[in-house]
């Protein structure tokens, strides 16, 4: 077999060092000595053997003779989990799932292994719990199945012994950054480690045709944990997000190389874990108010899938010389151009207003279509008249007080009347190929001016 060696990398310059230094002496950049493993180049026989062979398979084929027949997706209980994944589990896919502590990504893959046990072998690898903690929140989530395996280790080299002996169909790793390797010097979770350790990860799941589920730790700033090359090996990337004190759970999907990025499943944390939400509009204005001032409806779009969301505002009087701007759910950026477009295009004084924004449910908006009802919730708070309760809108501000138009338009005008909306204010430059047939009268502005004339309630 190849003998490896620790060596430290610089990822500046490609330089080895023998040991670990704070800056490479070859190109002069601090901390950019990374731990690897590197093959001597002393091998036997057997391993060239076998790397000639390798070779010898691995040749250039025409693309219409290749075949896809054996990545026939494995369909899930879980409809929201089928729509991140682009349409189904694929065979051989590297699935990484980041989020908050406690946000239930344990959770979720727990169930999804309860589910994936009717199909196969399943080996669950815990490197942060012991057996008998998941076996307590198996039954708390009332799961049980002689299928479902459960390892608790963290050595790498004894999970790939454990792999090779029960072959299961499925393999979830929970999680990435508690697995080590012996010949690695560095601690678990270090940068070397993890790519290591995903690498090998990779190597089961595309020789063996094996899914594999690795759940990562995420950084202060909501990032993955780890090297960027981690993202890079894997085949998607999902986060789970949500506010700690809301029920509802995203399941974002920001890398897929089987189906759309930016899709978007949607649960509910009850008692007996998550549980899809079918039809999240209809939840999030459930509570709504009608006729109350500075509450407006945005369409907005979360990958394919069109949402309803309340905006709500709140302008106040301060009692400070500056005033204040707090968003929660919308970006801050966003906001206070928002503020300034209404102040000098509009004539709305907010100059000694505080201005609060919040997005019912602790979603997150972030796509520009829903600066609209930003604005019509303001300035429906400053007026202190409300936004017509039939309708709702959707259109990018641009810093004339222009609307600008947004993709997918029929899409949010559909999702609209189908929850009973009557109107809805569009920018003029839109392009509706299909309005006509909806049961939806579509309002066509040109700027944030011509908006407010339709938008509030005379």
């Amino acid at each position: 077999m190849a003998k490896l060696k620790t060596l430290y990398v610089c990822q500046a310059c490609g330089s080895t060092q023998p040991k670990w230094m704070g800056r490479c002496p070859d190109c002069g950049e601090w901390n950019t000595l990374v731990e690897t493993l590197v093959d001597t180049g002393k091998t036997t026989s057997a391993a060239a053997s076998s790397r000639s062979t390798l070779a010898a398979r691995n040749l250039p084929q025409p693309l219409n003779h290749i075949t896809a027949d054996h990545y026939q997706r494995t369909m899930l209980p879980m409809e929201e989990f089928n729509r991140v994944l682009g349409g189904g589990l694929v065979p051989g896919s590297l699935v990484l799932i980041g989020g908050d502590p406690g946000i239930g990504k344990s959770t979720l893959l727990l169930q999804i292994s309860d589910s994936l046990a009717k199909e196969g072998a399943v080996l669950y690898i815990s490197g942060e719990e012991s057996a008998q903690q998941i076996k307590l929140r198996a039954d708390r989530l009332q799961i049980a199945s002689d299928r479902l395996f459960v390892l608790a280790e963290n050595n790498m080299t004894a999970i790939m012994d454990h792999i090779r002996q029960h072959q299961p169909r499925f393999l979830i790793v929970d999680s990435i950054q508690t697995v080590y390797l012996e010949e690695l010097q560095s601690a678990p979770g270090s940068v070397s480690q993890v790519r290591e350790c995903a690498a090998r990860f990779q190597e089961v799941a595309k020789g063996q045709n094996i899914p594999v589920f690795l759940i990562g730790h995420v950084t202060k700033t909501g990032v993955i944990a780890g090297p960027r090359v981690l993202e890079h090996i894997v085949d998607t990337v999902l986060y789970l997000e949500g506010e700690r004190y809301h029920a509802y759970r995203l399941l974002r999907s920001v890398k897929n190389r089987f189906g759309a990025t930016n899709e978007v499943g949607i649960f509910e944390m009850g008692d007996n874990g998550l549980n899809e939400v079918a039809n999240p509009s209809e939840i999030f204005l459930a509570e709504r108010l009608p006729n109350a001032t500075g509450s407006s409806i945005a369409v907005t779009l979360e990958g394919t899938r069109p949402l309803l969301v309340e905006v709500q505002a709140l302008a106040s009087t301060t009692s400070f010389g500056n005033p204040r701007r707090t968003a929660n759910g919308v970006d801050m950026n966003r906001l206070l151009l928002l503020v300034a477009v209404l102040t000098k295009r509009v004539g709305v004084r907010l100059g000694d207003q505080d201005v609060f924004v919040n997005v019912i449910g602790g979603l997150q908006i972030n796509e520009p279509a829903s600066d609209l009802a930003v604005a019509m919730a303001l300035v429906s708070s400053v007026k202190n008249v409300p936004v017509s309760a039939d309708m709702a809108m959707v259109g990018e501000v641009g810093l004339s007080g222009e609307l600008r138009a947004v993709g997918h338009m029929e899409t949010r005008l559909k999702e609209a009347a189908k929850l009973g909306f009557k109107r809805c204010l569009v920018p003029a430059s839109s392009q509706l190929k299909q309005a006509d047939g909806m049961q939806l009268n579509v309002l066509k502005v040109r700027s944030v001016g011509e908006a407010l004339k339709l938008a509030l309630v005379q």
